[in-house]
């Protein structure tokens, strides 16, 4: 049974099997999540010199199923902030604060949705909260 776990800062989780493998997300590179070969090798190396029973193959395999997962994760990041903005721009700044506000219970280190937590807030007239979730927000980016 695979355990529901959050991945490492800078990393998804990929199950290949019953092994649980940490991603790095910088083998992906644009909006369409392609693959930078020489980190891929790289990666790939190192996975095979601590499971040297991974075959090429089991590699193809683990990189395809990153590539789903790496877009599974940006939509699901992107979601929170987008959801909750297109709501405060019909509004709906007490449906958009309660919908960011468990965005970011789920998400905590989505930077993008605690900005737009903190213009919500202050839209509804809740500066100093969010200012709270802007300084929260800033405190989590890294360039």
């Amino acid at each position: 049974m695979q355990q529901n776990r959050k991945a490492p800062i800078g990393h998804i989780i990929v199950h290949h099997g019953k092994l649980t493998l940490n991603v790095p997300r910088s083998l992906f590179h644009g909006p369409d999540v392609e693959l930078i070969p020489e980190e891929v090798v790289r990666f790939g190396e190192q996975l095979q010199s601590r499971y040297p029973w991974l075959s090429n193959n089991a590699l193809s395999i683990i990189m395809e199923n990153a590539c789903k997962e790496m877009r599974r994760v940006l939509w699901e990041e992107k979601r929170g902030a987008v959801a909750g903005r297109e709501l405060a721009s019909r509004g709906l700044l007490q449906e958009s604060i309660s919908h960011l506000r468990k965005h970011v219970a789920d998400n905590p280190e989505d930077v993008d949705a605690w900005y737009a937590l903190g213009e919500a807030l202050c839209k509804a007239g809740e500066q100093e909260e969010g200012y709270e979730a802007f300084r929260h927000g800033r405190s989590l980016f890294r360039p």
